[in-house]
């Protein structure tokens, strides 16, 4: 080794001092990462104790994604409420179909004056039969829950689908001044028909709903769907514009108002 190489090397080389404290090794940064598949079905616990939960809209990210298991907790409460919504469709067809004791006559001794007016009936209910509206939705509550993975599966929307959720806004705008209309003229209709009073039509109403088996059970359907209407809206508030989700999430306990609600701010950027 020549002594210009040797120099170099002595004069050059770091201090023994700064090799020791200043050659520390590089902090790792922590880096937290959400799996797509995580956002459609689970519910993600932070360290702070808060619990998220809902169901987001299909995307092309969430695909291939495979659910991860629920809870114990969250399995139990399906299955207590799918259980509770079997048990009372039990209830609404014998109290309402098959039993006497409620008013009016059951479907086994039905008579052809009361198929009329359930025929005539259906014509206020754009040819809906009122008898069978809870029928068919408790089911529907109740399948719904066990094809919870199922429904966030996603899929690729029909055409009709598309044309329902752009039209949806409409429909709300319709169905809630058709509610208005109704309401206004059950009270005030016809007043020079010798109809009587908001006190006098109470009361028919009432001796109307003790005698007639069509009439009582949409009472039953009214009570059912304020318990539903806020259940279906809080599974799909997501589809609502950002800036309306709050007034649609308290609206939606308001039978009708809510519905109305949720169908005029509907995100009609994006499928549903």
């Amino acid at each position: 080794m020549s002594t210009a190489t040797a120099s170099f090397l002595v004069h050059n080389r770091p201090p023994l001092a700064t090799l020791h404290f200043n050659s520390k090794p590089p902090r790792r940064r922590r880096v937290v990462a959400f799996s797509p598949r995580t956002w459609p079905f689970e519910r993600i616990v932070l360290r702070t104790g808060l619990v998220c939960g809902g169901a987001r809209r299909n995307s092309p990210t969430t695909a291939s994604a495979q659910p991860l298991p629920e809870g114990d907790g969250d399995g139990n409460l399906r299955r207590v409420l799918q259980f509770s919504l079997w048990v009372a469709e039990g209830i609404y067809i014998l109290w309402l179909f098959l039993l006497p004791y409620a008013p009016g006559d059951p479907v086994w001794a039905i008579s052809s004056d009361t198929i009329n007016s359930l025929v005539g009936l259906s014509l206020n209910f754009f040819f809906i039969l009122p008898l069978m509206n809870s029928a068919f939705l408790i089911p529907y509550m109740a399948i719904r829950l066990d094809s919870a993975d199922a429904q966030n599966t996603p899929t690729k929307s029909s055409q009709l689908a598309s044309v329902m959720t752009n039209g949806a806004p409409v429909v709300g705008l319709i169905g809630g001044a058709i509610c208005l209309i109704s309401t206004l003229w059950a009270l005030f209709g016809r007043p020079d028909g010798n109809f009587g009073g908001i006190a006098d039509r109470w009361d028919f109403l009432v001796s109307y709903i003790g005698s007639e088996r069509l009439a009582y059970a949409f009472i039953w359907d009214i009570c059912l769907y304020t318990i539903f209407q806020p259940w279906l809206i809080g599974d799909n508030i997501q589809n609502v514009q950002k800036s309306k989700v709050n007034i649609a999430n308290y609206l939606r306990f308001v039978p009708v108002v809510g519905l109305v609600v949720y169908l005029v701010c509907l995100n009609l950027d994006e499928e549903v």
